[in-house]
């Protein structure tokens, strides 16, 4: 990561094996959207009831606590949301070599690469 911009658009594939992070456009927007905010917005109004209920402060008193550190680790959290969801739809729906694929293993590291043409 050289620059801010870094920070939300990832690498095109991984520098290793050559996987392709994003399968489609728009691929990363649930990452966005569904982890980052939902995470985020969850955790905010967890924190918030839990201060609601333990200290019983005014109604508006830890709003503004909440607020106040939301968009910044909405900010910080978004590179992990994406690699997070890349994980979990690898998992769920990983990508392989079609059978009778030609496939050479690297013998450093122990991963199945495509054989270059």
């Amino acid at each position: 990561m050289r620059t801010l911009y870094d920070w939300f658009r990832p690498l095109d594939g991984c520098p290793r094996c050559g996987y392709q992070y994003e399968r489609e456009q728009g691929y990363f927007l649930l990452a966005v959207w569904g982890l980052n905010y939902g995470l985020i917005a969850g955790l905010g109004v967890l924190l918030g009831l839990f201060i609601q209920h333990k200290y019983q402060p005014g109604l508006w008193s830890p709003w503004w606590l909440l607020l106040a550190w939301m968009p910044i680790t909405s900010f910080l959290f978004a590179r992990h949301a994406k690699s997070l969801f890349l994980a979990m739809d690898h998992y769920f729906d990983p990508h392989l070599p079609p059978p009778g694929a030609d496939v050479q293993r690297d013998d450093q590291d122990g991963q199945h690469r495509p054989s270059p043409r």
